[in-house]
Order: structure tokens, then sequence, then C-alpha cells
């Protein structure tokens, strides 16, 4: 006997040692393997039973006794009976009436329908049964006819019937005696989207069923054999949406430390899907990383609604989707994944910085169906920008300000520009660097900005719009015309303003940066030119620096300064909140 089923959980274990009630519970839930009725004599004899694979006799098999030994698996194993009806009775006239549970089982077994399952609310306003589903017809006609006076007097509702439901069953003698075993079995469903319908557990404790929907079966299995026995890893499956520079950085990264994670953190990271605009691989075994770009090429042609499709109908445990596009469309199914329980990792600023009513429901999807959705990388690239404010909220401070360099394209930009090179040659090498967003203008419009101190106002609980923040633009309207090349040809033309706009900075010995600032509930942008005693002052290469002036740090702020741009640093940002997801 194994601990589940080997066709459907690679990683089952064979069993040793198990009970008589204890194999006797998982063959009536599904365990083919022997057949309850043969347990009876034995079991009545106290005959020791010892199944062993004829593929493998040397190996040890499963000894069947009368008690089960104690051990670290307290759970023996995990069942479940495919084909199974959900028939509901309810209604306020079942209450404290004697009789009507006789009625419902009588009509049944008039029927000769044998009931797997019995659940009834302590109300007694609902009482629940699980039948064979080629029994369902049978079935409803028996107990309309039982129940038809109640039924046509309001007393009792119409039957409620649910097919394609199956019974999870988790089995072990041991159970009574550590707590918290339902708990945990139903959080582990939880987390993974998994609805239940019917739960029973018998006062010996040695079976604890549930009734979920029969496509959930694979997963639930999974979900349960991980979190009972697998206590070497979690497994984390993941889907990634884009495979350019961040998304080709990301994938290295995972490579590289797979052995480390497994190892240290008992944490398996298997890439499972890449999609780019055109095609898409998928692999549920995992996808070789030091490979994954000639096998993209080699992939089918796909869209983004088959890639999604694919991703809900695998419907693996620990699903999490990583978006490193900068796609409104992409962003755009982000709440059909959460309703699905499954976690969305985001460097894609799009979802975040949209209304203020759809970022909240984003949010509130998330907690209401048990995933996480981490946008760390949208303010900051990998610096941990999101995660320290939301500490801070967290444990109670107030925020009275933030003020910020949060490009690290302009910080590039002014940094490098002395009038000696033309600004245009220099935002086309913080371009050619990966430093800029595909349209730069985003950047140096100030767009890429107001769209971070918005996300930081609304981490805060702020419901500010992008309309609700002051642009203080340095780029002539001139340069917002046209496409890409076009605004390059312009910048070029309007190299006096730049120059202009450095001479008269360094004329009073100051500085040039792009400053966001957020206090009492409104936010501005714009370049401004910073004096030596300034934090900003001394902000080199294209780093970033956010001072959070709090209820706590008042005098001196919390200070957070790094690389805020970069495929490589943006990479590493996305791959610790896929790590963090694993933590729930």
């Amino acid at each position: 006997m194994m601990t589940a089923d080997p066709r459907l959980v690679i990683n089952a274990k064979p069993i040793a040692q198990i009970s008589y009630q204890e194999a006797m519970e998982l063959s009536h839930f599904g365990a083919k393997i022997i057949y309850p009725p043969t347990i009876q004599p034995v079991m009545h004899k106290r005959i020791p039973v010892w199944l062993k694979n004829t593929f493998a006799p040397d190996e040890y098999g499963t000894l069947i006794e009368n008690y089960s030994t104690p051990s670290e698996d307290f759970i023996r194993g995990i069942s479940s009976i495919n084909g199974i009806s959900l028939l509901s009775l309810e209604g306020s006239g079942m209450v404290g009436i004697p009789g009507f549970s006789k009625r419902l089982f009588e009509a049944l077994a008039n029927e000769k329908i044998n009931v797997i399952l019995i659940t009834q609310s302590s109300s007694e306003h609902s009482i629940c049964v699980a039948i064979n589903e080629s029994d369902t017809l049978k079935a409803k006609r028996a107990i309309d006819i039982a129940f038809h006076t109640e039924i046509i007097s309001g007393k009792v509702e119409p039957l409620i019937v649910e097919t394609n439901q199956s019974i999870l069953a988790l089995v072990g003698e041991q159970m009574k005696s550590h707590p918290g075993i339902s708990g945990k079995m139903f959080g582990s469903l939880g987390r993974n989207g998994i609805n239940i319908r019917a739960i029973a557990q018998g006062s010996s404790e040695k079976n604890i069923s549930a009734v979920i929907a029969s496509r959930d079966v694979k997963k639930a299995i999974n979900v349960l054999h991980e979190t009972f026995f697998e206590t070497t890893y979690k497994q984390l499956n993941v889907f990634i949406a884009g495979a350019g520079n961040v998304g080709g950085k990301l994938l290295e990264q995972i490579r590289q430390q797979q052995t480390i994670l497994r190892d240290q953190l008992h944490l398996q990271i298997r890439v499972v899907g890449i999609a780019n605009s055109k095609k898409a691989l998928i692999d549920e075994n995992g996808i070789d990383l030091a490979s994954w770009e000639s096998k993209l090429v080699d992939a089918p042609t796909s869209t983004l609604e088959n890639y999604i499709s694919a991703i809900k109908d695998k419907n693996l445990r620990n699903t999490v989707f990583v978006d490193v596009t900068a796609s409104d469309v992409v962003a755009g199914i982000y709440e059909s994944l959460l309703s699905k329980s499954i976690s969305i990792v985001a460097c894609n600023k799009i979802a975040c910085s949209s209304s203020y009513t759809s970022y909240q429901r984003l949010k509130s999807l998330a907690k209401s169906y048990n995933a996480l959705f981490l946008f760390e990388t949208n303010v900051g690239a990998g610096l941990p920008v999101i995660g320290t404010l939301n500490d801070l909220l967290r444990s109670g401070d107030q925020i009275q300000k933030i003020q910020a360099v949060l490009s690290g394209t302009l910080n590039y930009v002014f940094n490098h520009y002395d009038t000696s090179i033309p600004f245009a040659q220099v935002v086309r090498k913080a371009q050619d660097e990966g430093y800029t967003e595909p349209d730069p203008r985003l950047d140096l419009g100030g767009t890429d900005v107001m769209r971070k101190i918005m996300i930081l106002a609304r981490e805060t609980g702020q419901s500010l719009e992008m309309k609700d923040i002051i642009n203080h633009s340095f780029l002539p309207l001139s340069c917002f015309d046209g496409t890409v090349a076009d605004f390059y040809e312009e910048l070029a033309k309007q190299e006096p303003h730049f120059q202009k706009i450095y001479k008269e900075a360094t004329s009073l010995n100051r500085k040039l940066k792009f400053i966001a600032t957020y206090e009492n509930g409104s936010a501005k942008v714009g370049l401004e030119a910073i004096a030596p005693e300034s934090d900003f002052y001394h902000l080199y290469g294209k780093d970033n620096l956010v001072l959070f002036y709090t209820h706590r740090y008042h005098q001196q702020p919390l200070v957070i300064k790094g690389a805020g741009a970069g495929a490589e640093v943006t990479a590493s940002g996305v791959f610790a909140d896929i790590i963090r997801v694993a933590r729930i």
C-alpha cells in the first residue's frame, strides 16, 4: 500500500506497517490494492497480512496488523473516491422534527442506494449525503416522492444535487493524539483554492473526509501529500510571462539557486511555463533552465488567453504567476488568476498604478482567495521599499512624509550629463544599458516616478490617482509627439534647453535630481536643484534613495538606498517575491 495513488502523486511512498482499521478506511476510500471485506476474517482472528509487490518481490511491502505502530508519519495515507454526487436536503421545517433523517435514509435504502458519507448541521436545518453518481437520478426521484408534501408546502427546499464530486480521505489512527490535523488539512486546501463542499469526521478520528470537485482531486491529494509526508521540501510551480531581459536574468538566477534553495530552505522552485508575446513553453515536470531559450523557440505558437487557460487547466499546487512584462493586457488577467487562488508576483506597474478601485479589487481578491499579490519591484527594483513601508505600518508606525529619488534612469542621466555630451546621447546610453522603460518618455516625462510614488501612497492607505499628482516636467511638450525615434530627434533639437537647466543649477553649486514627495495626502514629482547638504546630493550612478519620515523616525528619516534600475537587480527583486510566496 502507498501513502497515495502513485498515478497522481509522483512522490508517493510505500507504507511499511498499517492497522486493519486503517487499511479498511484507505481501501474503502479508493485504495483498490485490497478489498475491504477480505480484511474482516483475518482481523477477527488477528492474523497479520503481508502485501507484496509481484514486480518487486524482494521489497518489504506492507504489513497489516491489529495495531498501528507509532511513527512520525501519524497520517498513514490519503485516498479518494471519484464519481460522487452530493445530495442536500434543507429547510426550516426540519428543525426539531424527529424522523426526517430516518425518512431520508429509508427512501435511499428502499432503492438499494449506498450512502458513502453523511453530514448534518447542528441546527438540524440541513442534512447532506454523498452517493455514487450512477444512483443520482434514482435517489432524487425517491427523495422527491418521500418529501413531496414538505417541498410543496415550502417547509423543505427542493433537493439540491451536485455532481462531478469526489471524496478525499485522510486516514491515520494516531490523528486523535495530534491536535490541529483538521486545521492543517483544510488550511492547506484553502491556500490552494480548493473548495470543500462537505466534511465528515468520525469520533474515533481515524478518518477525516471532505467532498471536493472532481477536477481538484489530483491537486488536492498532492497538496495534502506535500503537507503531511514530504517534509523534505515544498514545491512551487512557477509560470512566467515575459522572456526578455528581466525574464532571462530571473530564469538564470533561479537556475543558479535551485540546489541551494532545496538544501537550505527546503524549497523546490519548478518553472513549469515560460511565455513571450508569441509562444508558450509548458512542461508539467519542470522546464530545464539550461536550455529554455532554444525550447521556447521550438515551442508552439500561443496566445495569452491560451497560456492562462493552460495554467488553470493544469491546476497545480502552489502555483505562482510571474509577470515580467510591461503589458497592460497581461495586467488585465490578474483578477482571473487571483480568483483561482493563484499568487501573482509582478514587476509590471500597470495594475497597481491603474485606478484605485482596480488596485483595491486586486488586493481584496488576493485576501479572499488566500493568494499573494506581490509587487516589490514596482518601486525601486530590487530595493526593499514596499516591504519596509508595510513593516512600518504593520508595527503601528505612522507615515508623515516620503521623499525619494525613484528613477534610476533619471538619476543616471543627470549624473552623466555635464553638457560635454548631448543630452540625447546620454539618454540613449541609459536605454542601451537597460535602465529605461521601452519608451524612455515614461521615465523622462515623470510618468514612471508618478506611478511609483502613487503606489507608495496607496500602500499607506491613501486613495490617490494619477490625476491627483502634480508633475513639474522638465521636458518640452514637443518631445511627447510621435514615435520613440521622433523623441530622440526632438531631444537633440532641445539641447540648448537642457544646457540652460544644467548651467543654472551648477552656478548655484547644486545638482539636478528628479524628486518625488508624498506628504499630507498629496504627492508631487519634479526636477529640483539640490544643495550639498541634502541627502540626495551625493546620490550617484543609477541609485535610488527613499526617505521615510514617520512618527518614530521624525528627526532622522529611515533611509533605503541602492541600485534602482537594471535587469539584474529587478530580477533579484522578483525572485525574492517568489520565495516569499513559498512561505505562506
